[in-house]
């Protein structure tokens, strides 16, 4: 994100959420940055006069869906970027929710399925059951995604077979475990907490170390299973040959009383996709939107997800599946807070939702 301009932080703050529009290819908008004008998010042509502030004008390139700023502190106007969630009230404090009563707690069917409103629903991955390696099924088309999949890896010892995607690229998150990861013949040291990136088509192997591996790979877009081959014959990427991202202090970015860091994204290699670690303090989010797909790991902590007319809990392990524009809200009910990695796709703010 590029730097605010001292007048952009000091504009009328109109909507403390971005106004969601459709707009067609070649449409012409004209985007109010001082947020004083009446026909929000719109420059009304009169309200922003002597206030040395002037609108923007926006030519849509495709048909396409965008999130124009309200609270007109973006640094990427007119488009939303996230600043809205460092404005006072996104987060309680208290952890009781006002619905607890109406909305219906859901409990993991036998399959480990708890399936909220439209397609949202949290999956636990099973427990390893002997073998030294499975692979499995958490996120996908067939279980109501639309742009991504995800999996679940479990390697006791040994190695894996070589996997790839044809479809699209593949970020894998390491939660636990030590051992290598082999690119195209490109070795990689594995030490968990990582996240990986391996570009469409490239083939790669996971070999455990001293201690099992367990591992989410998310692919996208998404398809039904990774592709298994019988040996490695392409070509390692090179111009993205730093494959392995760690948890960085320093490279977080505030929202409200929480903070995300980004770990891969196009600087990696990934497309329109993101991965990120995340820290939610003792607090309940207000009901929000995304346009992006995402899947989100609880790490630690727990907590309940709600949506309007159902909600679910949620621990450490467990994968919440949220589908485009679906409502919902991430309490945590714990006083140590809650650790999160997420994947978002097609998208790579994750600080960016809307009403």
């Amino acid at each position: 994100m590029s730097d605010c301009k001292d007048t952009a932080c000091k504009a009328v703050i109109a909507s403390r959420k971005p106004f969601y529009r459709q707009l067609r290819a070649g449409q012409k908008i004209s985007w109010c940055s001082c947020g004083r004008s009446r026909r929000q998010p719109f420059c009304d042509s009169v309200s922003h006069e002597g206030t040395g502030f002037e609108p923007i004008v926006y030519v849509a390139q495709k048909d396409e869906e965008v999130l124009l700023c309200g609270c007109k502190q973006t640094c990427n106007g007119p488009h939303c970027d996230g600043a809205h969630n460092n404005l006072p009230g996104g987060y309680s404090e208290e952890p009781e929710h006002p619905d607890a009563d109406i909305v219906q707690l859901i409990a993991p069917d036998e399959a480990g399925f708890a399936r909220l409103d439209g397609e949202c629903f949290v999956v636990s991955p099973p427990q390893p059951a002997g073998p030294d390696y499975e692979i499995h099924k958490l996120v996908t088309p067939s279980l109501g995604a639309q742009h991504q999949s995800q999996f679940y890896i479990a390697l006791a010892r040994g190695a894996s077979p070589v996997l790839a995607s044809d479809m699209g690229d593949i970020a894998l998150w390491v939660s636990a475990g030590t051992g290598s990861i082999t690119i195209e013949g490109r070795s990689f040291a594995l030490a968990a907490p990582c996240g990986v990136n391996i570009r469409q088509g490239e083939g790669f192997r996971i070999e455990a170390g001293d201690e099992p591996l367990a591992i989410y790979a998310s692919q996208c877009p998404g398809g039904e299973e990774l592709t298994e081959r019988d040996a490695m014959t392409g070509a390692f990427d090179a111009i993205f040959p730093e494959r392995i991202a760690a948890i960085d202090e320093e490279a977080r970015h505030a929202m409200g009383p929480r903070y995300f860091q980004v770990l891969l994204d196009e600087r990696h290699g990934l497309r329109d996709t993101a991965q990120f670690i995340g820290h939610i303090p003792l607090s309940r989010a207000e009901m929000h939107r995304h346009l992006y797909e995402e899947a989100l790991i609880i790490l630690s902590g727990g907590g309940v997800i709600w949506n309007e007319t159902r909600r679910a809990r949620v621990k450490a392990g467990d994968v919440i599946f949220f589908p485009r524009k679906i409502r919902h809200s991430l309490q945590c009910d714990q006083d140590c807070g809650m650790d999160v990695v997420g994947l978002i796709h097609p998208g790579t703010n994750p600080g960016i939702n809307y009403a």
